[in-house]
């Protein structure tokens, strides 16, 4: 099996699961096709902060998905938190408003800066991709608003690239909800395909139970790698 860097660098994996064994186990499995992997709220509360150190280890990029959202202050202090772990992206709801989103990107510059890590990309979490629609107007606002608090990216639909990439031209979007075509959308209201999101311009696509909960998780994602790869020839 041949796989390009090129391609793996562009798929991550959501590892949404109850124990750090489990998690661990599907990464080790499907780690020839990922260069990323996503940690969410399960995960994070019930394992904390050992479920980055145990992935950056293993060389995988780390997604911290924890999506902060209060007060600047208290926002600010949580993400020095969790700048301290290295992880490669840390999100934030880009709802919370300007001043919650530059105290989030500061706190996680400051966190790195004191952990002696490299400091994580701050992204934006715009409009869940479980929302069935997304009014563009909404959108629209709420990347303008990461965009001037200081962030590097956003988590987006695969339909919304467009829109990111007018308002706030050379960020990154990563694209949640990816399905392999055929596939059950699960709770994702505005899903898309590797093909569809890469064609678009994502710069990372996020595949976790159409792969995870395949029969065969290996062969699916083969069949995500060759999408990708199609995509991006």
């Amino acid at each position: 099996m041949t796989i390009d860097s090129a391609v793996r660098n562009r798929l991550a994996l959501n590892l949404d699961f109850p124990s750090l064994s489990e998690a661990s186990a599907v990464a080790d499995r499907l780690a020839p096709w990922f260069s990323t992997v996503k940690v969410g709220f399960e995960l994070f509360i019930a394992e904390g902060p050992a479920t980055v150190e145990k992935f950056r280890a293993a060389g995988f990029k780390v997604f911290l998905d924890i999506k902060l959202h209060d007060i600047p202050n208290t926002v600010a202090s949580g993400a020095r938190a969790a700048g301290r772990l290295g992880a490669t992206y840390v999100n934030m709801h880009t709802l919370g408003g300007v001043d919650m989103i530059r105290a989030g990107v500061d706190g996680l510059a400051e966190g790195a800066a004191k952990a002696g890590v490299e400091g994580a990309v701050p992204i934006g979490v715009t409009v869940l991709t479980s929302d069935m629609t997304a009014e563009p107007a909404e959108v629209e606002r709420r990347m303008a608003i990461g965009r001037d608090g200081g962030c590097g990216g956003f988590v987006c639909a695969a339909a919304e690239i467009g829109v990111a990439n007018r308002v706030a031209p050379g960020l990154i979007t990563i694209i949640p909800g990816i399905r392999l075509p055929g596939s059950d959308a699960h709770d994702q209201g505005r899903p898309a395909t590797a093909t569809d999101a890469l064609n678009a311009g994502a710069t990372l696509i996020l595949l976790g139970r159409t792969v995870t909960q395949a029969a065969d998780p290996e062969a699916a994602a083969q069949q995500v790698y060759d999408e990708a790869a199609a995509a991006l020839a």
